[in-house]
């Protein structure tokens, strides 16, 4: 007779580890985008005008600190006609040379309910170094949706830590939604 008890075990330990008491989740609108998203702590804003795909794109960003890692989420609504999985690519590209990644970063598709199934909508997990040269790994998704208006919502959440946090990662990442 099979048991459920192991895997409900391996359930609640998932569970528990996302949940500890430095990581208090709330909803976050991205806007422009009409995502949302799960933060584990009261997020600082910022926009700032990128070169993304070459054109100078507005990026919304929200991010904070908590239970030893940094969590950022972007988001991005590009008009239409642009290739929304170059600009993914690119996306990537930035940021894991902007850390110095050391290595080959692990990839996988993340393709969340109503996310367009893009080759360059990953997750990623990689090696590499913070600013200050010390060592650092990301654990990171990049998403886009098609927006209203023919567009593109592009969505990028990244959670910075000394060592890898498989199960914070997963309750951050499964908080990314399109209503």
């Amino acid at each position: 007779m099979f048991s459920y008890r192991p895997a409900l075990c391996a359930a609640v330990a998932l569970a528990a580890a996302a949940c500890t008491p430095s990581l208090n989740w709330r909803e976050v609108r991205l806007a422009p985008t009409t995502a949302v998203a799960l933060l584990p702590c009261k997020p600082d804003r910022a926009e700032r005008s990128v070169p993304l795909g070459g054109e100078p794109t507005t990026l919304a960003v929200s991010g904070c600190e908590a239970g030893g890692a940094t969590f950022a989420l972007m988001a991005a609504k590009v008009p239409a006609g642009r290739a929304p999985d170059e600009l993914l690519a690119g996306w990537q590209q930035a940021t894991l040379a902007n850390m110095r990644v050391s290595g080959t970063p692990a990839r996988q598709p993340f393709h969340p309910p109503k996310g367009l199934p893009l080759a360059h909508a990953q997750r990623v997990v990689a090696q590499g170094q913070q600013a200050d040269g010390r060592s650092v790994t990301a654990q990171a998704v990049w998403t886009a949706r098609t927006a209203g208006d023919g567009g593109t919502e592009l969505v990028h959440a990244v959670m910075y830590a000394e060592r890898p946090q498989p199960a914070v990662a997963d309750a951050f990442f499964e908080g990314i939604k399109w209503p």
